[in-house]
């Protein structure tokens, strides 16, 4: 099977950009904090903030959450998530939703990858670690690293509906206690990731964005927390 994942860090996908590429349109998949088709599991503790879901495969891939079903059997609760779980064996509408939600995750990976004409390619050959990014299309015929911290800066009149995406033929790997830090206005949500690869980030370490991602992602810190409004209704992290 192929997987996906869709990991969405931090809020809604802006629908206007001053400088940078076309936004991204997450769609229903964008309610979702982590969405996967391939299952979902932890080591306890982790803190979630925001909806998770699994489909096709059933809810039992959820595994290490401790799983309270609610009184409707629509979705389920957990210690660990702030916000609520679905899987297609809940009752109705929740497997056809899932079904429209795991769709739209797909359209949104295929559109992130086929953005053409990057304004920088191969960027310190993958090495990210200590640079400054403005808004634009970056792709790597490589994996990305992350070994230190790096900036996303949004241009001066216009940061907030600045936009990047990131393309790597790769993997995404962020080093243990380093950050993202967004200036100038950049917003996460308007921040794509689009992982050929898997992605790992380190323990203690706070990555910023939207990651769209083909076969798997590992959190080494156990704390997923999307920056949107309100996160105990709705989340993005989808995996597939």
């Amino acid at each position: 099977m192929t997987k996906l994942v869709l990991i969405a860090a931090l809020g809604a996908i802006a629908s206007v950009s001053a400088e940078g590429p076309p936004a991204v349109n997450l769609d229903k998949a964008g309610t979702y904090a982590i969405l996967s088709k391939a299952g979902i599991s932890t080591v306890p503790m982790s803190a979630i903030t925001g909806n998770m879901g699994v489909s096709p495969i059933a809810s039992t891939a959820i595994t290490g959450f401790s799983l309270v079903a609610d009184s409707t059997n629509t979705f389920a609760t957990s210690t660990q998530v702030t916000g609520s779980v679905y899987g297609p064996d809940y009752a109705s509408p929740t497997p056809s939703d899932l079904t429209v939600t795991i769709g739209d995750m797909e359209i949104a990976y295929t559109d992130a990858a086929g953005r053409h004409t990057p304004n920088f390619l191969n960027l310190g050959s993958g090495d990210l670690g200590g640079k400054t990014l403005a808004p634009g299309l970056y792709k790597f015929g490589s994996s990305v690293l992350i070994p230190s911290g790096c900036t996303i800066e949004g241009s001066l009149l216009s940061g907030e509906t600045d936009t990047w995406i990131f393309q790597m033929s790769g993997d995404l790997i962020m080093a243990a206690n380093k950050q993202v830090t967004l200036a100038r206005g950049a917003k996460a949500s308007n921040i794509v990731w689009q992982v050929a690869g898997y992605v790992e980030v380190g323990a203690g370490a706070h990555m910023e964005g939207l990651l769209l991602v083909k076969t798997a992602a590992h959190f080494r810190t156990g704390r997923f927390k999307p920056d949107w409004p309100d996160p105990g209704a709705d989340g993005r992290h989808s995996s597939k």
